[in-house]
């Protein structure tokens, strides 16, 4: 089942054959990839890898962004947050690594007062009758 929009790969890819009038023996004789081979993947019987997708592409002249997409224009990029560059992360890191002994250090210490009670702590939580 498909969404709206969607494309399904196969179908896309034998559309823009028979658009261009190529039959599978042209795009065989592009690509070097067996008619039998684009025969399956056009019914759907074999899912290709993305160099196979860039070699169809290529044999029917279209940028690879035509085999998923039906527009004109290449889809528009979704608004996704900044990307942190390999030297912010070592930053971060480096800067996390050296606070680290003092962390574990006050931590140490908050593990230890809860686990030591005082004796009266102890005797309040035991009423005698």
């Amino acid at each position: 089942m498909t969404t709206p929009g969607s494309v399904i790969i196969e179908d896309r890819l034998r559309d823009m054959r028979e658009q261009k009038k190529l039959s599978q023996g042209n795009i065989e004789k592009r690509t070097d990839l067996l008619r039998c081979y684009i025969s399956r993947v056009e019914n759907g019987h074999t899912v290709p890898a993305i160099e196979t997708l860039e070699k169809l592409a290529r044999a029917l002249e279209v940028p690879l962004y035509h085999v998923f997409y039906e527009g004109e224009e290449p889809p528009k990029l979704p608004n996704l947050p900044k990307r942190k560059s390999s030297d912010d992360i070592a930053w971060r890191h480096n800067h996390s690594m050296r606070d680290a002994p003092h962390q574990e250090e006050a931590s140490s210490r908050a593990r230890d007062k809860s686990r030591h009670q005082t004796h009266e702590e102890v005797s309040a939580s035991f009423p005698c009758a």
